[in-house]
């Protein structure tokens, strides 16, 4: 059930102060597509029973652990297929909505089984006890390539706090993340230069208005100052009932928010040498075709399970018009074996390779910041087809027939 927040904002328009109240809702579940990301916490499990359980069901294998939200203990019992959380933190696991749990196969052969699913536990919003949800899942406590999280329950806050924001005489969507699901409680831990790596509390702003929150330009940690439209801004109070926000007497850059890159937008032109020394122009070298900006790297696992799906799915449609150009994250060490890999991997197609890792200069471009990633774009147009899972893993091939049957049609 969704309650009303009332949050108290100062804020500073044309150089007069006035404060005004701000409507948040709370967004119980759901929160984290809402907010596009997520920072996974752990809990360690331990076959220990904390001494504030009272009742709890019985299980074989049970493992327990206890999360700290706002002041509030709330035990988890994983045990095999089920889990249980003392929801309401009364140390009763027998009295509370059983979270969703589900089992998933991963690995090269599906040998492993994950667990996940959503749990609800109560926090105070509004003086009000609210149940909201974390996003909960655990791997396989086999799987050697994880051995620190055999033992682990992961977890994340599938919740915010949403409205609206004046700033500058505009009114902005906001979200409030909880994103180390504290319950709403600043991280005050710095490192060993005094500074505060990250509070866990986040204020979005929806700065290009597009109905998202990208993460550079529109994502900014409630504990530091951020510019709007040229002023800057901070949160002078941070409570689970209220936020503050007034004109800062610190200035900082605007960062502004990465460019529409969705289906039917332009792509971003650029000229590039490949690793082979010739210039490539994009996306004016590709009329007649559809090219794939692939963006990669030799030493990214993901990456290289989505090759050989990726090199025949060129294999079968580079007849019909499909090209893919391979913009490399390598750095200066592992760019020397570029040229070994790519054809020991079966990928035929031009590389870009400045070797600036994060850097590179067409992944700044495109503002890229997690790998693999890719954007189908029609040569001769210029315009963006696809981008992101549906140029991954099953959903590649069918994307490619659609945009190669459309284009032979001539875009009917």
């Amino acid at each position: 059930m969704n309650k009303t927040l009332l949050l108290s904002l100062a804020t500073v328009l044309a150089g007069s102060a006035f404060a005004q109240s701000v409507k948040l809702t709370p967004v119980t579940t759901g929160g984290m597509k809402k907010i596009g990301f997520y920072m996974p916490q752990r809990l360690q499990l331990s076959a220990v029973k904390p001494d504030s359980v009272k009742k709890a069901p019985d299980a074989q294998d049970a493992m327990y652990g206890s999360l700290d939200i706002a002041g509030t203990k709330h035990v988890v019992l994983v045990a095999g297929d089920k889990i249980y959380v003392d929801t309401n933190g009364n140390g009763d696991l027998t009295d509370d909505p059983m979270p969703t749990w589900k089992a998933s196969q991963y690995g090269d052969t599906k040998q492993f089984t994950m667990y996940g699913g959503n749990a609800m536990v109560a926090i105070p919003i509004a003086g009000q006890t609210t149940p909201v949800s974390l996003g909960i899942y655990k791997f396989d406590k086999t799987d050697a390539g994880r051995p620190q999280l055999a033992n682990t329950l992961l977890y994340y806050s599938d919740y915010a706090l949403e409205g609206k924001m004046m700033l500058g005489g505009k009114s902005y969507n906001v979200l409030v993340a909880d994103l180390m699901a504290t319950g709403f409680k600043p991280n005050t831990s710095k490192n060993d230069k005094g500074e505060i790596v990250d509070s866990g509390i986040h204020l979005l702003i929806d700065v290009n208005g597009n109905g998202k929150f990208d993460r550079r330009g529109e994502n900014y940690d409630a504990m530091t100052p951020f510019n709007i439209g040229g002023t800057t801004y901070e949160l002078s109070k941070i409570g689970v009932d209220m936020v503050s926000v007034k004109k800062s007497d610190k200035t900082v850059a605007e960062i502004l928010p990465p460019p529409d890159l969705g289906s039917g937008k332009k792509a971003m032109a650029f000229a590039m040498k490949t690793t082979e020394g010739a210039t490539v122009k994009f996306p004016e070298a590709y009329k007649g075709k559809l090219v794939m900006l692939d963006f990669w790297a030799t030493w990214c696992g993901p990456c290289k399970g989505e090759i050989p799906g990726l090199a025949k799915a060129f294999e079968k449609y580079h007849p019909q018009g499909f090209e893919i150009l391979g913009i490399s994250l390598d750095n200066q060490d592992t760019v020397k074996g570029l040229a070994q890999f790519t054809k020991d991997w079966n990928m035929p197609w031009p590389q870009i390779a400045d070797a600036k890792y994060w850097k590179a200069e067409v992944a700044q471009l495109y503002v890229v910041e997690s790998i693999p990633a890719a954007f189908l774009v029609d040569g001769d147009t210029g315009e963006i087809i696809a981008s992101g899972d549906a140029l991954r893993g099953e959903m590649l091939v069918p994307t490619l027939e659609k945009a190669l049957a459309r284009k032979k049609s001539g875009g009917k």
